[in-house]
């Protein structure tokens, strides 16, 4: 009886652990300048990560993005992540993007570093949010820039959208 305990103790532990390194606020990514971001710090709001480029089809969503960011961020974090892997969208480097998007569409929310979402080097954000092992939720490929995955106060996965869906789309703004 005092093993099954012990097992069933371990078993548990074991569990918890492995829960514990697939938390998002666990993986380290930079800001635009090349500061830390500490994802923990956004516990108990949304989070809404979305990879950005600025010479896209959709790049107009920057507005729209900062829209969203405005009227929800007292529950809503907003990071965009400057991706260069949808033909060459965002060739610039941190400095240009960053400027682009204050100039063209005022943006104020969080810039990452630039990543790569996709492939062998692959951020491990991205496979977080892509991977169904990782997130518990559900697995997928980004397909192009502004590609929306959205987290819930608690840290898990609530869904994605590809770049069609608009930020202010009311399959997104139901959760605020």
């Amino acid at each position: 009886m005092y093993f099954l305990k012990l097992l069933l103790i371990t078993v548990i532990q074991l569990n918890m652990s492995v829960n514990n390194s697939n938390s998002i606020y666990d993986i380290k990514i930079n800001d635009i300048t090349g500061e830390p971001i500490k994802l923990s710090d956004f516990k108990d709001k949304y989070v809404l990560f979305v990879n950005v480029a600025s010479k896209c089809g959709f790049t107009g969503q920057y507005k729209d993005l900062q829209e969203l960011h405005e009227k929800y961020k007292s529950k809503l974090v907003i990071i965009g992540l400057p991706c260069n892997q949808f033909n060459n969208q965002e060739p610039g480097n941190e400095q240009e993007i960053s400027q682009f998007c204050e100039i063209n569409y005022g943006v104020t929310f969080l810039l990452t570093e630039k990543i790569e979402v996709k492939g062998d080097n692959q951020h491990p954000l991205y496979k977080w949010l892509t991977n169904k092992n990782l997130n518990g939720e559900k697995s997928s490929t980004v397909r192009w820039n502004f590609q929306k995955y959205l987290i819930d106060p608690s840290g898990k996965l609530i869904n994605y959208w590809y770049s069609i869906t608009n930020p202010l789309s009311q399959k997104i703004t139901k959760y605020f």
